[in-house]
């Protein structure tokens, strides 16, 4: 999921924009419609009540959830996320970060990245932290973290 997923945004109606991935899958559409529904559940919107709505008259965050939804649809084994709460107000900005920890929970590798050292801090199992293009240090959160003098040293 980019960095700013409302972006990615394009359908007429949430559920349409939600089965694309889906539809182009080839599956039938009662799993289309099946995943619509899952997948607009766990991110907290109701297909009843934002289904046939044009996702450009939402909230900026209820964008971003759809845009999520649409990922989910797809039901990876793995969700990539570039800078998943850029731009958001700390409120919707805490309502991702349990969402994202939520799907960690039910079994799906989260892979994040993201400049924000307190998110990644709360959520994460592990952490890579890149430098330069090269791995600068790996491992779990207090690990990392425990060399701060020298992530500051690299300003990181």
């Amino acid at each position: 999921m980019f960095q700013y997923p409302e972006r990615q945004l394009f359908a007429e109606t949430v559920a349409q924009d939600v089965a694309f991935g889906p539809h182009n899958l080839g599956l039938p559409q009662d799993e289309v419609d099946r995943r619509i529904e899952s997948s607009l559940s766990r991110v907290g919107l109701d297909l009843s009540t934002v289904g046939d709505k044009s996702p450009f008259e939402l909230s900026g965050g209820q964008q971003r959830r759809v845009a999520f939804a649409g990922v989910l649809a797809m039901e990876p084994e793995v969700l990539v996320l570039d800078e998943p709460m850029a731009g958001l107000d700390p409120a919707a900005r805490r309502d991702f970060l349990e969402l994202i920890d939520r799907l960690h929970r039910d079994g799906l590798t989260v892979v994040m990245v993201s400049h924000s050292m307190d998110d990644l801090a709360n959520c994460c199992d592990r952490i890579v932290v890149m430098n330069e293009g090269a791995v600068f240090a790996e491992g779990t959160p207090a690990q990392v973290f425990a060399h701060a003098d020298e992530l500051k040293s690299a300003a990181l």
